[in-house]
This record gives C-alpha cells, structure tokens and sequence, in this order.
C-alpha cells in the first residue's frame, strides 16, 4: 500500500547514531517530520545531543548507523542538482543562523530570500511585508539595515528568510534566545499561524520547555544521546520517572503546574 503525501515524511531518521569522529554523540534516534502535522519538540540538558540531530538532518553530520532521508532519499547521498532544492525545502534556523551583510536592510535581505527561493523554484508568494509580519517585525524595520537590530530582532529576521521558501520542513535550533520574554509569545504565535498557513513540519530544539510546550503538540525528552520519553511535554514532564525528566521538570516546575 503506498502511503499517502499527507502522511509522507519531509525528513526522517531511522536508528539515527552520529558523532563526530569520537564515540557517537546520539545512537538509535528515530524521528519523522510531516507537513500538515503539528510540530515537533526536543528538550533536553545541554550536551544531550539535540544539535547533533538537527546537523544530521541536514546532512552536516554524517550518520555512524542508521539513516536520514529526505523524501525517501538519503541525505547525504543528494545528487549536487538537487542540493539547491533541499536547501529550500529544508530549512535550518539556530540562534546564531543569520548570515547576511550587515550594511543591507532588512526590505533588500528578505528581498534577496525570495529572488533566491523563486530560483530554487520554491516561490513562497509572500511579499516582504508579509514575510515580516510572519514574525513580528513591524513595517518599521524595512529600511533598518541588518546591523542596527537587537539580537532579537535579527533572530526574528532569520526566520523570515527561512519562510520565504515556503519550506517544507523548518527546525529550529534555539531560535529566540535573544527575544524579548514579552515578545516571544507573540512571534510563537505568528509563526504557527505562517507555518500551519504553509503546512510546513517543524522542528523546536530549545531549552526552553515554555515555548515548547506553547508551540508542539509531541516533544521527545532526550538524554545521554537517547529519546527517553516522548509525548505531550507537560504530560511527560509530570508522569516520567526518568532521572533526566525528573531533572527537567524539578528545574522549571511551571511547565508542568497546568497538568498537574
């Protein structure tokens, strides 16, 4: 029976082990993104792992077992003209991810993301002003130029330019360190509405399990390079006798208070 493209995976691992020359950093990690469905959440303590399978899924990491495909295609293995088209599809957002020059404004770099997604034949059909409202950025910002934002505010512009190629999948890898805690629900909640609108798979990789637990219906806890526990955060957190979880949920007890 073939599977349907609403059930189709963007981005998969299957017994995902990766490292990076030394013993494997994160082992037996099986992870799918779908478009259409809700996002996806991955908390853990710092030097988990949860950045070694985000470069995986790129293919930045090569996999030590298992593998990570990209609509069926194993991604380290994408012909070079078919590169240029993942790049547009698969979208990579860190909190340190924007690589633009500093004297452009912000109307030419979101600009250039959408000349560069309609070359790559993904047109979003967005406008700059959209792309920018997508994430809260006022009309304002258009002629400021990328070097006389906030952290935030740049954090905010490299996840325009991820939408602009109406991405089929988008992780993000601690994305809003650097925004405003007042500010951070409303770019959540415009993000979801853009990335819903799109139906584009997310992935959240954040320390922050407020946000995660705001933004993804399904979040996998992640210890010692291994997935253990998955499900809702706030039921997870509350029920999982995990040490790991139990040191999550004992750090920000808030998480859990509403399912509890």
């Amino acid at each position: 029976m073939s599977t349907s493209p609403a059930t189709t995976p963007v981005l998969r691992a299957d017994g995902l082990a990766a490292g990076y020359g030394g013993p494997d950093v994160v082992r037996g990690v099986d992870l799918e993104l779908v478009p259409g469905r809700e996002p996806v959440g991955i908390v853990g303590e710092s030097g988990a792992g949860k950045s070694t399978i985000v470069a995986a899924l790129v293919g930045q990491v090569r996999p030590t077992a298992g593998r990570v495909t990209w609509a069926g295609r194993t991604v380290t293995r994408i012909p070079l003209r078919e590169k240029k088209r993942f790049r547009a599809q698969v979208r990579r957002v860190t909190q340190e991810g924007l690589d633009v020059d500093a004297r452009w404004t912000v109307d030419r770099a979101v600009g250039a993301a959408l000349t560069e997604a309609r070359r790559a034949g993904s047109p979003s059909g967005a406008t700059v002003a959209e792309l920018l409202s997508d994430v809260a950025l006022e009309p304002r910002f258009a002629p400021r130029t990328v070097g006389s934002l906030s952290g935030g505010e740049r954090q905010r512009l490299a996840l325009a330019l991820a939408l602009a190629t109406r991405p089929a999948a988008l992780l993000l890898d601690e994305p809003l360190t650097a925004v405003d805690p007042g500010m951070r629900g409303e770019v959540v909640r415009r993000l979801t509405e853009a990335t819903a609108a799109a139906g584009t798979a997310v992935l959240l990789v954040s320390h922050d399990l407020e946000l995660v637990e705001r933004l993804c219906t399904t979040a996998h806890v992640l210890a010692e390079g291994t997935f253990v526990a998955s499900g809702p955060l706030q039921e997870v957190l509350a029920t999982s006798d995990h040490p790991a979880v139990r040191g999550l949920a004992e750090a920000a007890p808030l998480a859990v208070q509403r399912f509890a």
